[in-house]
C-alpha cells in the first residue's frame, strides 16, 4: 500500500517562503501525475498545483507566479516551493496523484501557517 509523507511546513510571516516535500513508500510517482492540495480551516481540500509525469505543470490562479511544483522520480519525491506567502495560504498541505487516476489514501499532511 502506498504511503505518502509530507514535510516542510511551518510558521512564516507574510512574504516568507517554504519548501514542501512529499515522498512515497513505493515506486509510485513513475507514470503518475502528481499534485499538491491544501485544506484551509473550515474549507474543502483544493488542488493548488499539479505536475504530469513528463513535467508539465499547472497552478491554481491563487498561487500562480508564487508557487512552483517539481518532481524527482528517482527519489520518489514531489516538491512545492512556496514564495511570497500570504495569510490565505494557511492550511494543511497534502500531496497525492491527480487525474486521470483517483487519489490514493491521504497522508497526514503538513501544516503551513502564514502570519500577517
Amino acid at each position: 500500500q502506498v504511503q505518502l509523507v509530507e514535510s516542510g511546513g511551518g510558521l512564516v510571516q507574510t512574504g516568507g517562503s517554504l519548501r514542501l516535500s512529499c515522498v512515497a513508500s513505493l515506486s509510485f510517482f513513475r507514470g503518475n501525475n502528481m499534485g499538491w492540495f491544501r485544506q484551509a480551516p473550515g474549507k474543502q481540500r483544493e488542488l493548488v498545483a499539479s505536475i504530469t509525469s513528463g513535467g508539465n505543470t499547472n497552478y491554481a490562479d491563487s498561487v500562480k507566479g508564487r508557487f512552483t511544483i517539481s518532481r524527482d522520480n528517482t527519489k520518489k519525491m514531489v516538491y512545492l516551493q512556496m514564495n511570497s506567502l500570504k495569510p490565505e495560504d494557511t492550511g494543511v498541505y497534502y500531496c497525492n496523484r491527480v487525474a486521470p487516476y483517483a487519489q490514493v489514501s491521504w497522508g497526514q499532511g503538513t501544516q503551513v501557517t502564514v502570519s500577517s
